[in-house]
């Protein structure tokens, strides 16, 4: 298998995290929270991030219930989203669950650095690396 670059999002209506992996590593790194006004982004933070970095593919968060279920509002926009970026940008996307992610973000953040690294654009790029590093072990399943 050839080293790909991997971009991820996490979605939310107000920030959305992103982050950046390799696949020959199966790590990620976070990169950068972009302030969304409701669940919309500055398209050209997002565009020149995706040019600097000009990943193989880009996997989006999919926010589920427990048992994997869409939730009302968050999961269609997260969907809209995913098919936005790969509209404007030409990328590949794919949608990978998100359950639990946040909630292991704030954990590992909590660890490094307590609660003053519990920032929400911390939280939401840290998401965005477990999203990632979820994606890359589901790809070795």
């Amino acid at each position: 298998m050839s080293n790909q670059t991997i971009m991820a999002f996490d979605y939310g209506t107000k920030s959305i995290g992103s982050a950046i992996g390799q696949t020959i590593t199966g790590t990620a790194s976070p990169l950068k929270a972009f302030k969304a006004q409701d669940g919309i982004p500055k398209w050209e933070d997002i565009e020149k991030q995706i040019k600097e970095w000009q990943p193989d593919l880009v996997v989006v968060g999919l926010p589920t219930d427990m048992q994997g279920k869409d939730l009302t509002d968050i999961t269609t926009r997260a969907r809209k989203f995913a098919n936005r970026l790969h509209g404007r940008f030409g990328v590949k996307v794919e949608l990978h669950d998100e359950r639990l992610s946040t909630q292991e973000a704030r954990a590992e953040l909590f660890s490094m650095g307590g609660y003053k690294a519990l920032t929400k654009g911390n939280v939401d790029c840290q998401s965005a690396v477990v999203i990632l590093e979820s994606w890359f072990e589901n790809m070795w399943d």
